[in-house]
This record gives C-alpha cells, sequence and structure tokens, in this order.
C-alpha cells in the first residue's frame, strides 16, 4: 500500500476530533463534529476548511496569456491583476481535463489552482503544451490553502488583518495581505455557495493560521469543517466536482458549465470545435437536478430511467442538509432533461420515482 499524502496541518487534525479518509490519495478530514453540524455552521455563521490538498501551478514569460488562451477554455485576456477567473482545460473530443482557477498576477505571470487528484496528469498536460517563453512551475508543495466561509467569515478574518476586506469583491484576490502577521493571499470565492475566502500561504505558517482564525471565531460559531460538508455544500450550490460532474467524458457543455467556454476568444484552444458546435446544436446529454418522489437516497451512478431506457446516471445525491429532500445531479440525454420530467432511480434494485427540478438547490440570500 502506497502512504497517504497529508496536509501541512495533518498534525493537529487528532486535536479538533477530525475522522480521516482516503481522499484521492490523501488522509483528510471527511469530518470534526458533523457532516450536518458542519454543514449549517457555513450557512449560518462559518465554517474552516484545509484544502492544502489542492494544487497550484505557476505560469511565468512573455507568452503566457497566449499559453493560457490555448489550454484554458475561458478568456484570459478578458482578466485583470488581482483578478480570479473559473476555467477549464480540456482534450480535442471536448472531454474535460480538469477545472480551475486561473489567478492573474501580471501579463506575464499567473497562478493556476487545480483539483488534487489531477495534480500530476494536469502538470503532464500543460508540460505537453508548453511553448517557447513560458515557464511553469508546481508550487503546490510549499503552499497550504484554507478556506473560510460563510455570511461571517468576513467579520472573522477583518479582525486579523489591516486591509479593508470589503474591498475585495468576488473573484478578486490581494497578495501580501498579513493574517496574524503571515503574509497570504486573500481571495474572495469559494466552494459552498456562501461568501468568504479562499487563503494561500507558505505551509510553514498554516498551523499558526488556522489555530488563530478557529480562536478568533469561536464566539461567532466558527467551526473545522471537513470533506463531507465541503461536498453537500457544493452539491446544493451545483458547482461540479470533478470526477463525478465532470471528467475526461463529459464536457463542459454537457455539465452546465458552458460559461466559462468562450468558443469565439481571439486564439484558438484544446477542444474548441467539439464545444463550439456542443454550444451551438446542444449538447446529447445533460446535467440536470433530480427530486425523489419515493422514498430513497440517490448516489453516484445510480442508473435513471424512462420507462424501460436508462437515459442516464446520477452524478451526485444526497439528502440536502438545509432541504431536507432527497435529491441529486444527474447526466441525462438531453430530451430527458426538461424541468418537470418524471423518471426513475434504480436504488438497490428498486426503481423508485423522481422527477426534474429546477437547480441551483440552494442560493445565497442577497443582503
Amino acid at each position: 500500500m502506497s502512504t497517504l499524502k497529508r496536509t501541512p496541518l495533518f498534525p493537529i487534525y487528532e486535536k479538533y476530533g477530525a475522522k480521516t479518509i482516503d481522499f484521492g490519495g490523501w488522509e483528510l478530514p471527511v469530518q470534526f463534529s458533523s457532516i450536518t453540524q458542519e454543514h449549517e455552521a457555513v450557512r449560518t455563521k462559518a465554517g474552516l476548511f484545509d484544502v492544502s490538498h489542492m494544487g497550484e501551478v505557476e505560469v511565468k514569460g512573455e507568452r503566457a496569456l497566449e499559453f493560457l488562451q490555448r489550454v484554458t477554455t475561458n478568456d484570459v485576456s478578458k482578466l485583470v491583476p488581482g483578478q480570479a477567473q473559473y476555467s477549464l482545460m480540456c482534450y480535442p473530443d471536448g472531454g474535460t481535463v480538469d477545472d480551475l482557477l486561473v489567478y492573474k498576477f501580471a501579463d506575464d505571470h499567473y497562478l493556476l489552482v487545480i483539483n488534487a487528484a489531477n495534480i500530476d496528469k494536469d502538470y503532464d498536460w500543460l508540460s505537453q503544451h508548453l511553448i517557447d517563453g513560458v515557464t511553469i512551475e508546481n508550487i503546490s508543495p510549499q503552499t497550504a490553502q484554507i478556506a473560510l466561509q460563510g455570511p461571517l467569515a468576513e467579520s472573522i478574518l477583518q479582525r486579523l488583518t489591516p486591509v479593508d476586506l470589503s474591498q475585495i469583491g468576488f473573484f478578486r484576490f490581494e497578495r501580501d495581505v498579513l493574517i496574524d502577521g503571515v503574509p497570504a493571499l486573500v481571495s474572495r470565492s469559494g466552494y459552498t455557495g456562501e461568501d468568504g475566502f479562499e487563503i494561500y500561504l507558505d505551509a510553514a505558517h498554516a498551523i499558526q493560521v488556522w489555530e488563530k482564525l478557529l480562536e478568533t471565531g469561536a464566539a461567532d460559531g466558527l467551526v473545522p469543517c471537513g470533506l463531507g460538508a465541503r461536498d453537500t455544500l457544493r452539491f446544493e450550490a451545483r458547482l461540479p466536482l470533478y470526477g463525478q460532474e465532470l471528467s475526461k467524458d463529459i464536457t463542459p457543455i454537457e455539465a452546465g458549465v458552458g460559461f466559462a467556454v468562450k468558443v469565439d476568444k481571439d486564439v484558438p484552444f484544446i477542444g474548441q470545435e467539439v464545444l463550439k458546435a456542443q454550444k451551438e446544436q446542444g449538447a446529447p446529454r445533460k446535467l440536470v437536478g433530480i427530486e425523489m418522489i419515493d422514498r430513497g437516497i440517490p448516489r453516484t451512478h445510480y442508473p435513471v430511467f424512462v420507462d424501460d431506457q436508462q437515459v442516464g446516471e446520477v452524478t451526485t445525491g444526497t439528502q440536502s442538509p438545509t432541504l431536507k429532500k432527497n435529491v441529486g445531479l444527474a447526466l441525462v440525454k438531453a430530451e430527458f432533461a426538461a424541468i418537470g420530467t418524471k423518471l426513475d432511480v434504480e436504488i438497490r434494485g428498486k426503481r423508485l420515482k423522481a422527477e426534474v427540478v429546477a437547480t441551483p438547490f440552494y442560493k445565497r440570500p442577497k443582503n
């Protein structure tokens, strides 16, 4: 058996009651207290996540923009320094290599944030398509990432930094923000459907900042959160998970993230022809929300039927902690994607009734 990788925060997991699991080769906390409690804390107060397993790749050079335009689907030319962008990398057939965030530091300097299980694959893919005048460096080992999420996130973090966080807009970031004296990149972004921040810092300071945040936010109800709540939160907000809603066999258009695919940008990108055709003519499959009518929880890979025809499968499903309903996301043939369509989900050999419903299942209330 290969040894599981560990984040810089692993040494203090036990102190906070973490229950760990193997997640893509990493030993990570699935929960600290309970998934439901942690989920509720993020929706109503605040939660703190160790996401140091995520990958970070620096891209530098005079042709960095051209390179990123070729390998990512979104239009990187629209970014200004201090702005981040959700994007994807695709294969020539339109399947997804990974979804990622692109941070622009300068015209010749960017940071890519990629999924933990894909770090080696993504780095190889980027290396294969590298052009003259561009260098890439995997800085994941020396980088920690902490996510502070929830309606009280800003007020908690503000107590530890002199920077006016209210001036950092959504998908904007500041570098060299001091948090308890530690320099960090602070981005207003996240994977929960709530307001909050993703904090990138030197791995050597991760424990200090984690513990200071928990201490500072304790009176506000800030709690450490694991992968379980991260998954239910992102699922309710219909944020895709690579390996479930996105994969080498699922295109961004099928997964419903076509907003991050700019098929008419001025530099041709890998997978453009297929994705352009799917945008214009419709993709053969579509990711939809489903709600169970019969009792049962739809789980990943459960088959979905209309009459006796299998029309797709569940990508993610759970009992929504916010809605208290059994709901899922399913990739189905496009002709069965209309809201109100009646479906059957096969759960342990039984076909149970469900119907297509609108998503996201949860939207953050506007202030």
